[in-house]
């Protein structure tokens, strides 16, 4: 018969050979444990984040989104709300909670689901070292892991572990990146309710977070502050409010202040180049990059209304789709409303929102219906359903697109373009409010940088990231045309030719034994002047004088020129079309020739990150580009370890393997490109082709840049540029301390950028512009320089050393002691200034009224 000695004697024997039996089990399974000290250096697994020079966010990258924090910094309604619902005696129990464990293991035995079972401590050594499989070996490891954090960690930092590990849905580990997930706010922003569905997450966050499904999360809510108000941390007030406030949670992005997805992406490939994928995406990098906010805000405008303004120039080629066909419905008048009731069923909400969410939006564009169409406006109705107008100013461009060669007659009213039901894009104007738009088929790119240390200011890789990610300023070698006449005027310089050097611009036939058929290389427009000055000529663009230069400098004295400038010489063409540019460029490797010529002659390489630092705000990556300077002055050097410090060609950067802030211990002189006087030279000749000949001035002929004028600055100077057929635009220009290049043209090469033609009245074809560089490519140009020179002093082009001035004779070039409109002074390199005297008087000869402003070249 037992007794009740008999009972708590057996007791107490099972008790005793339970816990041998745990200790057992443990001294057996100990060596299988993970060593949890690493909990003492926990790699949080935080994302890449990139950012502008001024420290705006571009973009973020990285599968897991993570914002680690402090306890310090962790709102405490939301350290109440975990504790009262998922470990109400945290900080009483020893890593398990025998209350808990012994209500889970009675409701298994009475085949109830009761929890409690796993305590805070229990999920940070599950989050951390173990699976989600249900097993009870896997639930003891978990406890004996908990013991084991609990003798190593203090309770606070177990919670702030637990805070900033656990996953919360949607990619989202931690609070603080749940938070701004889902309602793109810090947690000290948000509000008790927010704070309670957050904590209501590790139940089950795949389905019981607010944009999955609003009703669990308003459910699990509720149960979050009963539970917070049984435990006194919140009043009957505070959980009456929250318990009534709506679900507002919808999935935000990562907080972006710039938008530069382009130059996001050179980062990023950068990184993973450096580093692996791996670490780029998980060691929480910060990467600073030389890109100047405001200056690549300036480039992303300006190459989008640019973009934009080619493209209608080119006609309109219809809305993207129709909900009515054009023989269900009748527009209206001003005076009579469109009438549906024998034509078409009305467009309901739900159609117009199902039509517009398919429709994706690009910058400045947004998709529209158009509901009304009158006399010469439309009404239209947009994504969030409302309504707006657009009026003739916003409707006359669309003229019918025929080809890129060609476009219809200009639209008299609003039904010769659009008909209700048209889904259409719009875009917001400063000045007019809605416009008529569409997304452009053409592409284009900008990059613009500083000329003293090839710091990459702004870089646009085309029209929309999401139309095309393809990066057309690092990977678009595209035909330079006219651009590449500096570099071949620079090696003319180089071999005897000065400014001042008469060249005959006549037709060249030169016949081609191997083809069969002769070359004639063209001006364009197709006018000769005879013999001309090489200024002229370059400011002209003149093509059978650059022909004729690298005739007479000989095809491998230009190439080897060419090549100090950082063009591959493998990817230059070996024929005299090199001089009228038939060699392709990216953009980048154009504007960084082009800084040799505004930095004095040196040839710098461009660099995009300026600094990474780590997750603790360590720098551990500083730039260290080569300066165009020699000497470059610096202060004292800092004394650095060696075999600490590794430069690389593609960041410019120093690399700092202790994690120890450095700084550059010296400047560095890039490498010379060509001489001072050179580059002065060509420079200047360059400033002659936007201000003309006469610096005093602005009348006689003009230059293919002429249009830069607008900027009224004389310290810019540029070069346009326009292929066989029209397929590449360029400009390319530069101030003292800013350089870039603007390109337009159709990835699709069978494609030309045409002219801007439609049939008039008379029924003959009435052409009314060609594409050339100076206007499809140098406005975007003139629009960022704008911006980017507003802020800089007016510092002309001064001559170096070994540059000497004197009068010149227009008409030959030759020593002139007259002051009149036949001459004007001219810069020489020491020593090549010419000797003779002009023996005739030119006055009477009218050598620059020549020239047209569409002096433009292949």
């Amino acid at each position: 018969m037992f007794t009740l000695k008999n009972l708590l004697k057996i007791s107490l024997i099972l008790v005793i050979l339970l816990f041998i039996s745990i200790f057992a089990l443990y001294i057996n399974m100990r060596d299988q444990l993970p060593n949890v000290n690493s909990l003492k250096d926990v790699n949080w697994q935080t994302p890449m984040q990139i950012y502008s020079q001024e420290g705006l966010l571009i973009s973020q990258f990285g599968e897991k989104k993570r914002i680690p924090l402090t306890l310090e910094e962790i709102p405490q309604q939301l350290i109440d709300a975990l504790l009262a619902t998922e470990d109400d005696r945290f900080y009483l129990h020893f890593g398990v909670d025998p209350i808990g464990m012994g209500r889970a293991v009675l409701g298994q035995l009475m085949g109830q689901n009761k929890g409690g079972a796993s305590t805070i401590t229990m999920q940070v050594a599950r989050n951390f070292f173990l699976t989600r499989e249900q097993t009870y070996i896997r639930k003891l490891r978990e406890i004996f892991l908990s013991f084991h954090i609990e003798s190593l960690l203090t309770k606070d930092e177990i919670l702030m572990l637990y805070i900033n590990k656990i996953a919360l849905g949607h990619r989202t580990f931690g609070f603080a990146a749940a938070a701004q997930v889902y309602y793109g706010k810090t947690l000290n922003e948000l509000t008790l309710a927010q704070i309670a569905v957050l904590a209501g997450l590790p139940k089950a966050p795949s389905t019981l977070n607010p944009i999955r499904s609003p009703e669990r999360a308003k459910a699990r809510r509720a149960v979050v502050l009963q539970r917070m108000l049984v435990s006194g941390y919140i009043t009957e007030d505070d959980y009456l409010s929250a318990k009534n406030a709506p679900i507002t949670g919808k999935k935000h992005g990562a907080e972006i202040q710039l938008s530069a997805p382009y130059v996001a992406e050179m980062a990023h490939q950068k990184m993973i180049e450096r580093y692996g994928a791996e670490q780029a995406y998980t060691n929480g990098y910060k990467v600073f990059t030389t890109v100047s906010a405001n200056l690549q805000q300036a480039a992303e405008n300006a190459v989008t209304n640019n973009l934009l303004n080619y493209d209608q120039r080119h006609g309109y080629r219809g809305p993207l789709l129709s909900l009515r066909p054009k023989n269900e419905i009748k527009n209206s008048t001003q005076d009579n409303a469109t009438d549906l009731t024998n034509n078409s069923v009305p467009l309901s909400e739900i159609e117009i929102n199902e039509a517009l969410s398919s429709i994706t939006s690009y910058q400045h564009l947004q998709p529209a219906v158009v509901t009304d169409v009158a006399e010469q406006s439309i009404q239209v109705t947009l994504k969030n359903m409302e309504t707006a107008y657009i009026g003739w100013e916003g409707l006359s461009w669309a003229r019918k697109y025929i080809s890129d060669q060609k476009q219809d007659l200009p639209p008299t009213k609003a039904s010769d373009i659009l008909q209700y039901g048209d889904v259409i894009f719009v875009e917001e104007t400063e000045t007019d409010g809605l416009k008529l738009s569409q997304l452009p088929q053409a592409s284009a790119a900008m990059v613009s940088l500083s000329p003293d240390n090839g710091a990459i200011k702004a870089a646009v890789g085309g029209f929309s990231f999401k139309q095309s990610q393809f990066n057309r300023v690092t990977q678009a070698k595209r035909q330079v045309g006219s651009n590449i006449k500096p570099f071949i005027y620079s090696a003319a310089l180089e071999h005897g030719y000065t400014l001042a050097s008469l060249v005959n611009d006549a037709p060249i036939n030169q016949w081609d034994k191997s083809a069969g058929i002769a070359w004639r290389p063209k001006n364009s427009p197709d006018t000769y002047a005879g013999p001309m000055r090489v200024r002229l000529a370059l400011a002209r663009s003149k093509n059978v004088v650059a022909v004729r230069l690298l005739k007479s400098v000989g095809l491998d004295n230009i190439i080897n020129h060419l090549s100090s400038f950082g063009f591959s010489p493998d990817e230059l063409p070996r024929n005299e079309s090199l001089a009228l540019g038939s060699a392709s460029l990216t953009p980048l490797e154009v504007v960084t020739g082009f800084a040799a010529f505004a930095n004095g002659g040196f040839l710098i390489e461009p660099f995009l990150i300026d600094r990474i630092e780590n997750t603790d705000g360590e720098v551990i990556y500083q730039s260290n580009p080569a300066m165009a300077c020699d000497p470059c002055t610096t202060s004292e050097p800092e004394i650095v370890e060696d075999n600490q410090i590794e430069n690389s060609l593609v960041n410019n950067v120093i690399e700092n393997e202790t994690n120890q802030q450095l700084k550059p211990t010296q400047l560095k002189s890039a490498p010379r490109a060509i001489s001072e006087q050179n580059a002065f030279l060509i420079a200047d000749a360059l400033n002659t082709a936007i201000w003309g000949a006469d610096w005093s001035t602005a009348d006689g002929w003009q230059g293919t840049g002429w249009r830069a004028r607008t900027l009224k600055r004389r310290d810019i100077a540029g070069k346009t540029g326009t292929t066989n057929e029209a397929k590449d635009a360029w400009f390319s220009g530069f101030s003292k301390h800013v350089v870039t290049t603007s390109w337009i043209g159709f990835d699709d090469p069978s494609r030309n950028l045409g002219y801007t033609v439609y049939n008039n009245n008379l029924g003959k074809n009435q052409i009314t512009g060609n594409e050339f560089g100076a206007k499809s490519a140098q406005p975007a140009w003139i629009d960022y320089m704008k911006v980017a020179l507003a802020d800089q002093p007016i510092e002309v082009i001064t001559p170096p050393a070994e540059i000497v001035s004197v009068r010149i004779d227009k008409e030959t070039g030759k020593l002139t002691n007259a002051i009149n409109k036949t001459s004007q002074f001219e810069y020489f390199k020491l020593g090549t200034a010419p000797t003779e005297y002009v023996s005739q008087d030119n006055s009477g000869v009218i050598l620059d009224g020549e020239g047209s402003k569409e002096t433009d070249i292949f």
